[in-house]
């Protein structure tokens, strides 16, 4: 796998023309014009923003297929693998690069950090409508206009300024798929508890330890930031918080029926600390695992 330090040597790749700024660039391609005919599987040290329908070909996250159904925009972070095989794009689409030390001493620095969607899988990019499309693609032309200006002084928090409009937006965009995708939501939330029922079931053969968001959205086929988010626009709890509280009603339950102590409970549901599953049930229930055990049986 290729890992790229330049911007240059990923549009070398890509076969695009070289970048007008080393730490920052941006490509535009028309349907047949931008294709990618064999196979890039490639790191950078570079944030990724990115605009397609694909006509043919996939992009994949790890070993996750991206769904091009629809148009969408990616969010790729520093050092997350991608991969593209024999891409054609559909429509136009675009590239806008980011090296991360393009990023110190401005605004976006830490703020890019805070959006999670950089954080999600190939196939969890974003659906835009026709009218959000229009927004990005008139935010992506004003920093192409800057971008191929004469630099002076202001030219970087120029294209600082609109690319944080751009993440932004794509934000609100993120959240109003949420809402629209209420099937799915409820879908996952569905699958999110079976498989909940079904590790605490398979831990009482075997020692599998805790069930995490992790383990979770990997039976899923997400990535945990967005099985996380997607919970918590449904419950407004994360999923760590799902699991806890799923943890701790099944303590409940073994500790009511009072053939278990304590310790016996806590390794049943897969802590390998006693302490620290006595401490995370007075912080979900309010009481120790033994104030409760007492209170229940008298």
């Amino acid at each position: 796998m290729k890992h790229f330090k330049k911007i240059s040597d990923l549009h070398e790749a890509l076969d695009v023309k070289p970048p007008e700024n080393p730490l920052f660039s941006m490509a535009y391609g028309e349907g047949d014009t931008c294709t990618a005919k064999s196979t890039l599987e490639f790191s950078s040290e570079f944030y990724i923003i990115g605009f397609k329908k694909l006509k043919s070909g996939s992009m994949l996250y790890g070993k996750t297929k991206y769904h091009h159904e629809r148009g969408s925009m990616l969010f790729t972070k520093p050092h997350q693998k991608v991969v593209f095989k024999n891409v054609e794009l559909q429509e136009h689409g675009f590239l806008i690069v980011i090296h991360e030390d393009f990023l110190p001493g401005t605004a976006l620095y830490n703020e890019i950090k805070r959006y999670s969607y950089f954080n999600y899988e190939v196939n969890e990019g974003l659906h835009l409508s026709p009218a959000e499309e229009d927004i990005i693609w008139n935010l992506y032309f004003s920093i192409e206009k800057e971008y191929n200006n004469n630099t002076d002084e202001l030219s970087k928090a120029i294209i600082v300024s609109h690319l944080d409009a751009m993440l932004k937006y794509a934000q609100r965009f993120y959240k109003r798929q949420f809402i629209n995708r209420t099937q799915l939501i409820g879908s996952t939330l569905t699958k999110f508890n079976a498989l909940l029922i079904a590790n605490f079931e398979e831990r009482k053969t075997k020692n599998i330890g805790l069930p995490t968001v992790s383990l979770m959205a990997e039976k899923l086929n997400i990535s945990p930031r967005y099985l996380t988010d997607l919970l918590k626009q449904e419950t407004g709890k994360t999923a760590l918080e799902l699991i806890h509280l799923f943890l701790m009603g099944e303590a409940k339950n073994l500790l009511t029926q009072g053939d278990l102590n304590i310790s016996e409970v806590s390794h049943l549901l897969g802590f390998e600390n006693t302490t620290y599953f006595s401490r995370l049930f007075k912080k979900e229930v309010g009481r120790t695992p033994n104030e409760f055990k007492v209170n229940r049986l008298n």
